[in-house]
């Protein structure tokens, strides 16, 4: 009698997930640190490098290459929007996002006038953090709902802002054809730089089911952020 072969165990192991490294800058100490706990919940995002200026950022960036930098606009000795102007130099170049509290139109256009990929507010979510940082470093715009209007404004005047590779304006009647009636009234608030509380209040619906809607204008209409939506409204004469 033979004894009963055993079936051979395979066993594979998939590539690692690739890390984002990120470098934190902004003088206040307290931010840093709020910041860097709750990028530590991302199981695939690195904090490997924080300064508390604009010239401690680009020689820590010069020092290791990192892949998203979170730059503070008002900071000593060398200023975010300086600094962003020597960080997108550097090879290989961070995408930078700026993260900031001041979310004025002249702030913006500086920003992104000065190679900036993103203008992500203070007073965003956690979450909303985490997915902006993985969006900029997916190559995508990152812009917060308060500051996607300045961005619209200045792209429909020939600004020339950055919106994402993939988003092209070719039929937008044909894009917004799935749409449902309550979608259109949320992308249209969209083409005026609502942020999603404003919307909610506007359509006496909560904070949630706006951001359903958010999606799934983005999924039906092919456009990858707010601000390639709220193109497509003005675009697709959703303004009036």
């Amino acid at each position: 009698m033979t004894a009963e072969r055993q079936p051979l165990e395979v066993t594979t192991s998939l590539p690692p997930t690739p890390r984002i490294r990120v470098l934190l800058a902004d003088d206040e100490e307290m931010i840093r640190h709020g910041v860097r706990l709750i990028l530590r919940h991302a199981e695939d995002i690195d904090v490997v490098a924080e300064a508390a200026n604009g010239a401690e950022a680009v020689d820590a960036a010069a020092a290791q290459p990192v892949d998203v930098a979170l730059i503070d606009i008002r900071m000593p000795v060398l200023d975010g929007l300086a600094a962003i102007e020597q960080l997108v130099r550097l090879r290989p170049k961070p995408q930078v996002v700026m993260l900031t509290t001041f979310g004025d139109e002249e702030n913006v256009t500086r920003a992104l006038q000065a190679g900036a990929s993103g203008f992500l507010l203070k007073d965003e979510g956690p979450q909303e953090l985490i997915n902006a940082v993985r969006a900029a470093a997916a190559g995508d715009a990152v812009l917060s709902p308060g500051v996607t209007g300045h961005v619209v404004k200045r792209m429909l005047q020939g600004g020339g802002a950055r919106i994402g590779s993939s988003f092209t304006a070719h039929a937008p009647d044909q894009r917004l054809s799935g749409l449902t009636d309550r979608e259109r009234e949320v992308l249209a608030m969209l083409g005026a730089g609502l942020p999603n509380l404003e919307i909610g209040r506007r359509l006496d619906i909560g904070l949630g089911t706006v951001k359903t809607h958010v999606g799934r204008i983005l999924e039906k209409t092919g456009t990858d952020s707010r601000v390639q939506a709220a193109l497509l409204a003005h675009r697709a004469g959703l303004m009036g």
